[in-house]
């Protein structure tokens, strides 16, 4: 019996011996085959394998303002989610509802799934969390999500915030995995939001990649430089196993800093919807330069939207369109430049030619006149006296200043001017009749036949305000590498000069009659705080073909101050036909210079801020009026003293006063002296006024005022 136990044992342990000999041989072979058979095989696998590698992308380089404020920058942020198949969570099949309940309680006050629930009793009942928690925690477990968002692009405080909430809280201990984790992503933020929208841009996925690149403005024209140098990973043989290995470390992208001032931006995009409000227009844009840099300041854009409010719009800045009379004063650089004229007292005829008329009298006038009072025929006539005999020479004389070269100013899209050259023959080899010329240089010649982007134009201007000096305009001041170097642009010109001082001094002299002349046709620009000098232009839009007359382009070009320009400034505005320039685009430029006079930003000594006697006390009807002595309490002086007194101590109390310009104390007592009940909306000057002027001011009569600083 025992011998017979014996040669079992024996028997089991051979065949163990024999599994573990077959094991061996079967070890033994595949080592074989791999290292001799298909070694070939697997060395070309293992070097692919290694030599494979993986692109890391750069960090994109921020966008700054001015003075150093962040207008476009990158965010590490976290998606954060619920794994309700969690093994600690499945543990818990039957769940206390105080507990979901109060987990509901805290995401839906702080990361309500819907805001603004509280107004809609019903809809925050189908949207609250308690609903969804609830619906979720009713599924069979195996059918639960892995990855229940609870929020989205929230920061590191916000998860840590999270995994505190009731019953996520008592998870903390439970390893490395908790049910609630976290998905990082980088995004792009914009922290002054629609400011310069435009003109900063946007960044977008690309789809193919998944790199994010620019699509608009400064991220879209800048994006080489914003974008960085992507790194390089590749796999290495490590004795832990196969891993990543940077190869080469990304480099990141440039900080953009810009020209663009936060406060003008502010300013001139609050001016602009106003004016764009007020006159019905369909869209506006405007510009601001600094004269002596031809730094971008501030650049806005809008148009109606179909909901009827006003939005952020195309870059128009940079746009070609018929720019009308603001093409005049260019004209007539050229003709002083060329010796055509020679002073701004040289007279013209300016009686009709080449199917030009003049409305204006006198039928001879002088330059100055020709300017202020936006003479097309004087103006063409001062041309032709150079290129009549060669108009396509117009055009050359265009190209030698300059004004068709790219302006790289930074602004994505940006187009060149388009003003046909009037040569013999068309394109197709057919002859051009001189009279069809001269009737083409005519036109050109103030501002029709044509197309300029307002930047083109406002450069100009600033050039003319500069002392002929043609500084090229840009959005960018420098750019700082990750190292923190600062390297600043320099101040470059598209030509040193455009003309010579004489010349702008010329022109100059004419645009502040535009202004300030007794028929300039922008005398709604003047202010006697900052002079304002510039031209007016108007023109029809052409749509499907023809000039839509229910329409104008209203233009004004200008700077400011005049003695000593320190900014240019142009805006342009399509609306109904019926206003003008003078109306809409002059009294943006002409606000936006008041605005900077009143902060003390043109070089003033005292700014306007200072002067205003807001503080002091109204007087009443009944109080004693002495008007000189209210005039010399406000510190007015010179020709808006004089308007004042003779306004304020007029016979006529019975009829209501014109006090449009007047500031708040000022106007409250004019008209409380007639009796009226004034109800004042707004700050600064008035603007507007609901009874106007001549009307009878009957005693207990009511007139409201609109003020604008």
């Amino acid at each position: 019996m025992k011998q017979n136990n014996k040669n079992h044992i024996l028997f089991r342990y051979g065949l163990i011996i024999l599994a573990f000999i077959l094991f061996s041989i079967g070890i033994v072979w595949k080592l074989f085959q791999t290292t001799i058979v298909d070694a070939a095989a697997w060395n070309e696998r293992a070097h692919k394998e290694l030599s494979r590698t993986t692109v890391i992308a750069p960090e994109r380089g921020n966008i700054l303002a001015s003075n150093g404020n962040i207008l476009a920058c990158n965010l590490k942020v976290y998606d954060i989610k619920l794994d309700l198949r969690h093994n600690k969570v499945m543990k818990e099949a039957n769940v206390p509802w105080a507990k979901i309940d109060s987990l509901a309680d805290s995401l839906d006050y702080y990361f309500p799934r819907v805001k603004n629930l509280n107004q809609h009793r019903d809809t925050f009942k189908k949207y609250s969390w308690h609903t969804r928690l609830k619906k979720e925690f009713e599924k069979d477990p195996d059918k639960r999500p892995r990855a229940l968002r609870l929020a989205a692009k929230k920061t590191l405080e916000d998860f840590n915030m999270i995994r505190n909430f009731p019953y996520l809280k008592d998870f903390k201990g439970s390893g490395y995995r908790i049910p609630v984790y976290k998905e990082e992503k980088n995004v792009r933020i914009y922290p002054y939001g629609k400011m310069a929208y435009r003109s900063i841009g946007r960044v977008n996925e690309h789809q193919s990649t998944g790199e994010f690149h620019g699509y608009s403005g400064l991220e879209k024209d800048l994006d080489t430089l914003l974008y960085g140098i992507p790194g390089l990973s590749k796999k290495v043989a490590l004795t832990s196993g196969i891993t990543n290995w940077v190869a080469q470390a990304p480099v990141r992208g440039f900080d953009i800093h810009t020209t663009i001032d936060i406060d003008l931006q502010d300013m001139l995009e609050e001016e602009l919807y106003n004016i764009c409000a007020e006159s019905g227009a369909e869209w506006g844009t405007a510009i601001l330069m600094e004269v002596a840099t031809g730094e971008i300041k501030a650049i806005s854009n809008i148009e109606l939207l179909k909901d009827g409010t006003y939005g952020e719009a195309l870059n128009r800045a940079v746009l070609p369109f018929e720019p009308g009379s603001v093409m005049k004063p260019i004209s007539l650089m050229i003709a002083f430049e060329d010796g055509l004229v020679h002073s701004v007292y040289e007279t013209i005829d300016c009686s009709p030619f080449q199917r030009t008329t003049d409305p204006h009298a006198p039928s001879v006038k002088n330059m100055k006149q020709v300017i202020e009072m936006s003479s097309n025929t004087g103006i063409a006539r001062v041309i032709f006296r150079g290129y009549e005999k060669n108009p396509a020479a117009f055009h050359e004389r265009l190209e030698s200043i300059g004004f068709f070269e790219k302006m790289h100013s930074g602004i994505a899209g940006e187009c060149t001017p388009r003003i046909r050259k009037l040569l013999p023959k068309d394109s197709r080899g057919n002859n051009i009749t001189m009279t069809s010329r001269h009737l083409d240089l005519a036109r050109q010649a103030y501002g029709y036949n044509t197309e300029i982007p307002p930047i083109y134009t406002l450069s100009v201007y600033n050039a003319i305000a500069n002392g002929g000096r043609y500084v090229r305009p840009h959005l960018v001041s420098s750019l700082i590498n990750e190292e923190g170097r600062d390297s600043v642009l320099p101040i470059d010109y598209i030509r040193d000069r455009i003309c010579s001082e004489e010349t702008a001094k010329k022109v100059k002299m004419c645009l502040r009659d535009v202004v300030w002349g007794e028929h300039g046709t922008a005398r709604g620009v003047r202010d006697d705080r900052v002079e304002v000098v510039g031209k007016t232009g108007t023109a029809y839009p052409v749509e499907k073909g023809s000039y839509n007359l229910s329409k104008r382009r209203y233009a004004f070009a200008g700077f400011f101050p005049y003695d000593k320009p320190r900014y240019s400034c142009m805006a342009l505005v399509l609306g109904p036909a019926g206003t003008s320039a003078n109306r809409t685009s002059g009294q943006i430029v002409k606000n936006m210079a008041v605005k900077m006079f009143a902060r003390g930003m043109l070089n003033n000594s005292s700014t306007f801020t200072a002067n205003r006697v807001a503080s002091q006390p109204v007087l009443c009807a009944s109080e004693k009026y002495d008007p000189s002595k209210l005039i010399s309490s406000l510190g007015i002086t010179g020709a808006r003293k004089a308007k004042a007194v003779a306004e304020s101590d007029s016979a006529y109390l019975d009829i209501v006063p014109n006090v449009i310009g007047y500031d708040a104390p000022t106007a409250v007592k004019i008209l409380e002296r007639r009796g009226l009940i004034v109800q004042l909306k707004g700050t600064g000057r008035v603007v507007w006024q609901s009874l106007p002027k001549g009307a009878a001011a009957r005693p207990g009569g009511k007139i409201t005022l609109n003020l604008k600083v």
